[in-house]
């Protein structure tokens, strides 16, 4: 019988955003693709070090331990070839990652491979096949270059998200780019008990929160955090929309224009989604965070 991912947590992830090719990426960006895949073939044996979403991932991967079944499914969809896919599947056994299904493609859009996959979410350091997987429909995100620091060895899983334009629709975003800070906020007092639409992280928020609630809510193994530049003021329209989804967040804060960084690190975030460069240039410096773009 074949294996089904229907049930799964499905991630795809690039090889780039899990592992760091910081070094691989520049031989190629200067050399060219022969140099590339020269270096990461006579370099096969020798791991590389974890990227910006490694601790994302093994965390995830962690809590399969606590079920008979899989519940989350991590697959490598990278534009590698699969030759010097053999360096990224040596990586994959030193760390110890239960990762078991990959796609090379060879240069070619990755993106058109996530239906098939029934991905969930999509993290990639190449923001053109993250752009098309927004259009598409699934939960994507380019991740920002990072170094990892060590960290203390909680298995837990722990996802900082934006509010607007990422868990929900940019209609509200719109109004206070284009008509300003109060009509925006008399828009959100007009609408408070109106759910705001579903922006590009719904579906995944909502797979979160059902793993979550097959646990106790003081044993759950993820952990979740709004953290938006929302007002408390608009804060009512925002939890009427999470309890009409059925979905929760375990922290929520409303920093009213306050920068986001020292808050997401607080946190502890292992991956911070957010729409806005403005605030991802901060938090990139000490957490793990990723972009997430327009849905065009």
């Amino acid at each position: 019988m074949a294996y089904d991912l229907k049930d799964k947590l499905v991630i795809a992830i690039s090889s780039r955003a899990l592992f760091d090719l910081e070094k691989e990426n520049q031989i190629f960006n200067e050399k060219g693709l022969e140099a590339y895949y020269d270096y990461q073939l006579s370099h096969e044996n020798e791991p590389l070090q974890v990227g910006t979403a490694y601790r994302f991932i093994k965390n995830f991967l962690s809590i399969n331990k606590q079920f008979d079944d899989k519940l989350i499914e991590v697959i490598i969809l990278s534009r590698n070839n699969a030759a010097t896919g053999l360096r990224i599947g040596r990586s994959i056994e030193h760390y110890k990652l239960d990762i078991e299904r990959t796609g090379w493609t060879a240069g070619t859009p990755v993106a058109r491979y996530l239906e098939a996959f029934k991905v969930d979410l999509f993290l990639s350091a190449h923001s053109e096949d993250v752009q098309d997987a927004v259009n598409s429909g699934v939960a994507a995100a380019t991740i920002l270059p990072h170094t990892p620091v060590n960290q203390n060895d909680s298995t837990m899983v722990k996802i900082a998200f934006d509010g607007d334009a990422v868990i929900f629709g940019d209609e509200s975003e719109k109004i206070y780019q284009e008509q300003g800070l109060e009509s925006f906020l008399e828009h959100e007092r007009q609408n408070a008990k109106q759910p705001l639409s579903k922006g590009p992280f719904f579906k995944f928020l909502k797979v979160v929160s059902s793993i979550q609630d097959r646990f106790p809510m003081e044993r759950s193994p993820i952990r979740t955090a709004l953290i938006t530049a929302r007002n408390f003021s608009t804060h009512e329209r925002v939890l009427r929309t999470l309890d009409a989804w059925g979905v929760r967040v375990d922290e929520a804060f409303f920093q009213g224009g306050v920068q986001k960084y020292e808050v997401v690190k607080a946190f502890g975030a292992d991956i911070f989604f957010d729409d806005q460069d403005a605030h991802l240039q901060y938090t990139a410096k000490d957490t793990p965070s990723a972009k997430v773009p327009y849905k065009i």
